[in-house]
């Protein structure tokens, strides 16, 4: 595992600093799952969180950029986001055995989608959905948050990478 990760530039623009940190928190969750065998990708390593696998913690990822961009920003449909499944805790997580390179390219895909939603709008721009009182925050405050989100989790993928293979490692 060799990354290509920067951080983003010392001076910029608010907007280029908080999307520099956002995808470097993402590459550092794909980097952690680089080289892993599908089964180790869903393989559970912590018994108190067994939803905390590489490929629970991609999937909620991929989620987390879905609810908060294009539900509680664009005012979305909720029904398509597991987060809202009432029958059972932590939907976003269950990969229902997916295949995990499914799960990384959706994720990928989320990520660009979040990408095209940031770029198109104000960084004062507010949420619209009319079911979430976070929904009011800015954007500006939705990027903070989700680079506060994808930080926590790849840090947590840091350590379930080393719990599966021994494989570790900060750029």
């Amino acid at each position: 595992m060799t990354p290509e990760l920067r951080r983003p530039p010392l001076r910029a623009d608010e907007r280029t600093t908080l999307g520099g940190w956002l995808d470097l928190q993402r590459r550092i969750l794909r980097w952690k799952c680089e080289g892993l065998s599908a089964e180790d990708a869903h393989r559970s390593v912590i018994p108190t969180s067994p939803a905390m696998t590489m490929a629970g913690l991609v999937s909620h990822m991929r989620w987390t950029e879905h609810l908060w961009l294009e539900v509680a920003f664009l005012g979305g449909d909720k029904k398509r986001n597991p987060v809202f499944d009432a029958p059972g805790e932590d939907a976003d997580w269950r990969t229902g055995g997916r295949p995990f390179a499914e799960l990384l390219a959706e994720y990928e895909a989320q990520c660009a989608r979040s990408d095209e939603i940031v770029a198109a709008a104000s960084l004062d721009d507010t949420g619209r959905h009319p079911d979430f009182h976070d929904s009011g925050a800015s954007l500006r405050w939705m990027l903070i948050h989700l680079v506060e989100e994808t930080g926590r989790h790849a840090g947590h993928a840091d350590l379930v990478r080393e719990l599966l293979d021994g494989t570790k490692g900060y750029y």
